[in-house]
């Protein structure tokens, strides 16, 4: 059965990775299978699918973009704390390793794109890439949709606000300095660790932080409008490193950056917690503890602005080490504005609203 309304083709590549038994059970099926013994590898499936629209509106008041375009579902990253886990189940596919191995590609997203974007109604708002998983994940370099994307947002002189982990973005150095030029540009880096190993252990298959540190360098200096994302904090495993990132970040040539606290919605309080026992057992009920903590008890808070910050004295204590850093290094602490081009205004919600969603 296809886990898309169109019908879309499958292609099949083999690699290395998790087994399937990491997926948590589905909440929208009555049956869920386990394996009795070794279960199999868990192959990358791609699923082409024929997407109805590319841009898909954000009504939540605590992000500071109201557009954004995501040409995939799922994403081969496998961070194990990813907010988007629970959108993979309505597709009928598992929110553990299905969500980093079961990928749909929006085929037709950049006609959907400029068909948008050539509407008289169109005011040229920011967009945001992406809203929802990593837009420059391994499998953009062989599809292109991103910079293809891109590419008719500059030539529509539509604004842009892009957040990723993929060194892959330095491959459209000269779309995105294009769009610096014309209509204003962000390329924010997601760096919540500052050491490779420790970041490979949570996000397995996202480019290193030094390659991350190295990316915002190369844009920097081509002129490109540039931020660090210290998203998300996980208080017991990666606050003590927020100083480190910002420094090396500034020193790349970051301008801005902005944190989000760790969000563990549905199925992803599970998949993080297995990883977390297994990469750092001894660290485990610390950080969980501590978690709780910030969480007023829980793992989540769902309420529009309590989702991406925490509240006690922990928080307070670590918003203070992050500001304080901000203000040493000269940087622009993005604490109620999204990673947006200078030159562009927010979107009139009528309220505050944090920074972009991750």
């Amino acid at each position: 059965m296809s886990p898309c309304n169109a019908e879309p083709r499958d292609i099949l590549f083999t690699c290395s990775v998790p087994h399937l038994s990491e997926n948590p059970p589905n909440r929208f099926q009555e049956a869920h299978v386990d394996w009795d013994g070794e279960a199999p590898p868990a192959d990358l499936q791609v699923h082409e699918e024929q997407a109805k629209s590319a841009l898909s509106e954000n009504k939540s008041p605590d992000v500071g973009f109201r557009w954004s375009v995501n040409p995939y579902r799922g994403c081969f990253h496998g961070c194990a704390y990813c907010y988007a886990r629970p959108t993979h189940p309505y597709l009928g596919f598992g929110a553990g390793t299905d969500f980093e191995r079961q990928i749909v590609v929006k085929v037709n997203i950049v006609d959907r794109l400029r068909a948008a974007l050539r509407k008289k109604s169109w005011k040229r708002e920011l967009v945001a890439f992406s809203g929802n998983t990593d837009c420059y994940q391994p499998i953009e370099s062989h599809y292109q949709l991103t910079r293809r994307c891109l590419e008719v947002c500059a030539e529509l002189q539509t604004p842009v606000t892009i957040i990723t982990k993929g060194k892959l973005v330095r491959r459209d150095v000269d779309v995105l300095q294009a769009l610096q030029r014309e209509s204003g540009c962000r390329v924010t880096l997601s760096i919540p660790f500052a050491n490779d190993v420790h970041a490979r252990a949570i996000e397995p298959f996202a480019s290193p932080p030094s390659k991350r540190f190295e990316t915002l360098r190369i844009l920097s200096d081509a002129g490109v409008d540039t931020a660090v994302a210290v998203a998300p904090i996980i208080p017991g495993l990666n606050d003590d490193q927020i100083p480190e990132i910002l420094k090396r970040a500034r020193d790349a040539g970051a301008s801005a950056a902005f944190k989000i606290l760790l969000r563990l919605p549905l199925e992803v309080g599970p998949v993080f917690s297995a990883r977390l026992a297994e990469a750092f057992p001894l660290r485990h009920a610390k950080v969980m503890s501590a978690i709780h903590d910030m969480r007023g008890g829980g793992q989540n808070d769902a309420r529009f602005g309590a989702r991406m910050v925490g509240q006690g004295p922990r928080w307070a204590m670590t918003e203070k080490l992050f500001s304080v850093h901000c203000d040493r290094l000269g940087l622009e602490y993005l604490a109620g504005e999204a990673a947006r081009p200078a030159r562009v205004r927010p979107p009139d919600r009528g309220g505050p609203q944090l920074p972009l969603l991750f």
